[in-house]
């Protein structure tokens, strides 16, 4: 099993820096994972410069070491039951892109990633595995195997993505298709990735059959099952302050876990971002990113940076210390704990995007996730492989349209009972304009007017008045079912001879209204692009219709209720052999404070946590399965009390200051 409290120590260090390792002390370096909480810790073979922290033949030792630094620090971790995997970089290596220009990774206009060339920014410079390079790199492996023997391999820095150097390019011509043809490029990108995988577990499997290995590429492409089948467990880096946000672990986390294999949430001390040296987040940042880890059934990474001197700072510890030291006391209701769903999301990135980074952008999924988030559901993404059987709701957000495999399976779905929200394209088939499940309309097109408006019946809750749509809405005609929301058209279209005001034009509350959502027994369609209107802009109005829908298609059967603010989230895990749920209740403020600068990641909001402010008494609904025999507080072992009305269990959460899990035992 992972370790719950990791440390992912970088230790990317210049060959201009002298004194590497002087001050590494063993006993300093227990020391400080003991302050930490720490119990498994990566430490580094080969940095992004391309040095070795250790002797040896196949590669060259840092210029200023003297001595085994990976050694040392492999034998501190040994002697206090620490476990030690061994990082290496295998996408980066400065010294050998200065040296072997042929290795470099290409763009399609011969500049290079990720500095686009060597007078320009400071930065580093992407190899391709299909050179030479991939050679050295695999002895480079193969040595720290027959040498350390590691419980696991960490290599960094690699994807899938299309190359031009002159070996991808000439290996295609060989094929006989066009480097110039984007689909050309990318089946070569695949094979280059594949070759590369095999190679490395071949490799490592030659030495040790339990040894770990983790490919990391900085997000976890939903709908790659195949990809990720090269990892022993995943590890998901999300650094909030480091451009990736607070909503992205819960996105990312609620795909993989249903994988089957072991995953952790990776996250920093830093202020802002990795290679930050002197750089700290609160302690309650901490606390709450290692709480909401383990709250979507995740084990924790924080991210550090050794001082090329290899003193561990002892501040850092404290500060991780805070977290873990709270980690620990909770890992007895997180072991082999299992989350919970009542709605699935048919990803947007899984069905339409083969190769995905954490830059890749669909407002689908990210509006989502956040309406879900905040309006307490519990939820999982899925792709095209997943079961659907297991979720009482499948969600089709804006832009998935189905092949007729697909939307058999749905269909097939719904007929046992299950139910389907849809919206603006999603649901047509892959190949017409025509829906290929039955959601009680008929396709008609996009809208006239774009941004246009909506009217909603009283029962939806944003009032009787015309709201705003900004992404584009299609019209339907109704075939059956219920209609709740309307389509009200603005004047005209904004044009450079047409427009009004500062922002868009206003409704036109002559034109007659047109319907524009279906409700049926079983399915609920909107149509408008809601969810990615919602994850650009964030509109109440859009947050409120989706949830009005969601509740109207769950019925009685919505798992568990809370009277948590937005910002706040809840998860529930089952321990089956334990014979109890968990519910996690977590709650943080977050603000945004400065912009990340520097390497390409300029205008990111860095989104902080330092104030956690405590809710108070909490009202707690589940409808569970199984009859619950107790609530208890934990770590704290206090009994809740709690009452039955029909089969809804209901208690009241005293307190919760960043994180309270609630155990029911059955």
């Amino acid at each position: 099993m992972l370790a719950f409290r990791q440390v992912h120590l970088d230790f990317h260090t210049s060959g201009l820096i002298p004194g590497i390792g002087e001050k590494f002390d063993k006993k300093q370096f227990q020391d400080a994972l003991k302050a930490g909480h720490v119990n498994s810790i990566t430490v580094f073979s080969k940095c992004h410069h391309g040095w070795s922290y250790h002797p040896t033949k196949v590669n060259e030792m840092h210029p200023h070491l003297k001595f085994d630094l990976l050694q040392a620090q492999l034998d501190a971790c040994k002697e206090i039951g620490v476990r030690a995997p061994v990082y290496i970089s295998a996408g980066l290596d400065e010294k050998e892109a200065v040296r072997h220009p042929e290795w470099l990774f290409r763009r399609a206009d011969e500049s290079l990633s990720w500095a686009a060339d060597f007078t320009g920014e400071p930065y580093f410079h992407v190899l391709c595995f299909n050179t030479g390079y991939m050679d050295l790199l695999e002895k480079q492996i193969e040595e720290v195997m027959q040498k350390y023997d590691p419980c696991g391999i960490f290599l960094d820095i690699v994807s899938i993505q299309p190359c031009y150097c002159a070996s991808c390019r000439n290996e295609i011509l060989k094929r006989g298709k066009d480097p110039r043809n984007i689909d050309a490029a990318m089946e070569q990108a695949e094979l280059v990735y594949k070759r590369y995988a095999q190679r490395v577990e071949k490799t490592i499997r030659a030495y040790s059959k339990t040894c770990t290995i983790f490919h990391n590429g900085g997000h976890i492409p939903k709908g790659r099952r195949d990809i990720a089948q090269n990892d022993t467990h995943l590890e998901l880096e999300s650094l909030p302050t480091g451009g990736w946000g607070y909503n992205h672990f819960p996105l990312s986390a609620s795909y993989v876990m249903q994988l089957n294999k072991e995953y952790l949430g990776m996250t920093g001390k830093f202020h802002s971002t990795w290679g930050e040296f002197g750089g700290f987040k609160h302690p309650n940042a901490l606390r709450y990113e290692t709480a909401l880890s383990i709250a979507y059934g995740a084990k924790c990474s924080i991210g550090d940076q050794l001082h090329p001197s290899g003193e561990m700072n002892e501040d850092t510890y404290r500060l991780i210390g805070a977290a873990y030291s709270e980690v620990e006391k909770k890992e007895p209701w997180c072991e082999d704990a299992y989350n919970i769903a009542d709605v699935g999301v048919l990803s947007e990135e899984a069905v339409h995007t083969k190769i995905a980074n954490r830059d890749t952008i669909y407002n689908g999924d990210i509006g989502a996730n956040k309406i879900l988030m905040e309006g307490k559901y519990l939820y999982r993404f899925l792709d095209l492989q997943s079961d659907f059987t297991p979720y009482k709701v499948i969600i089709l957000p804006d832009t998935v349209r189905l092949d007729k495999k697909t939307a058999k399976r749905l269909a097939d779905y719904v007929s046992k009972g299950g139910k389907i929200l849809t919206s603006g394209q999603s649901a047509l088939a892959s190949d017409s304009d025509t829906f290929c499940l039955d959601v009680g309309a008929a396709y008609r097109g996009p809208a006239k007017t774009c941004p246009d408006y909506v009217i909603a019946d009283k029962e939806v809750g944003i009032g009787e008045t015309a709201h705003v749509m900004y992404t584009q809405g299609f019209d339907i005609k109704r075939l059956k079912g219920k209609c709740p929301l309307y389509r009200q058209p603005s004047y005209f279209n904004r044009d450079t001879y047409s427009f009004c005001s500062h922002r868009h034009t206003p409704n036109n509350p002559d034109a007659r209204l047109e319907e524009a959502a279906v409700f049926t027994k079983n399915t609920a369609y909107i149509s408008w692009n809601i969810f990615s209107d919602y994850g650009k802009t964030g509109s109440l109005h859009h947050k409120k219709i989706v949830m009005y829908a969601l509740d109207r298609l769950l019925g009685a059967d919505k798992t568990i209720r809370v009277s948590l603010p937005d910002k706040a989230v809840v998860t529930l895990t089952e321990q089956k052999k334990r014979k109890r749920y968990i519910v996690h209740e977590l709650f943080a403020h977050t603000t945004n404070r400065g912009t990340l600068s520097g390497n390409a990641q300029e205008f990111k909001n860095i989104e902080v946590i330092e104030d956690i402010v405590p809710l108070y008494n909490i009202t707690t609904e589940v409808r569970l399965p199984h009859r619950i025999k107790n609530v208890m507080l934990e770590p704290q072992h206090t009994a809740l009390p709690f009452e039955y009305s029909k089969d809804n269990l209901t208690f009241i959460v005293p307190e919760i200051d960043c994180h309270q899990m609630i155990v029911l035992e059955y």
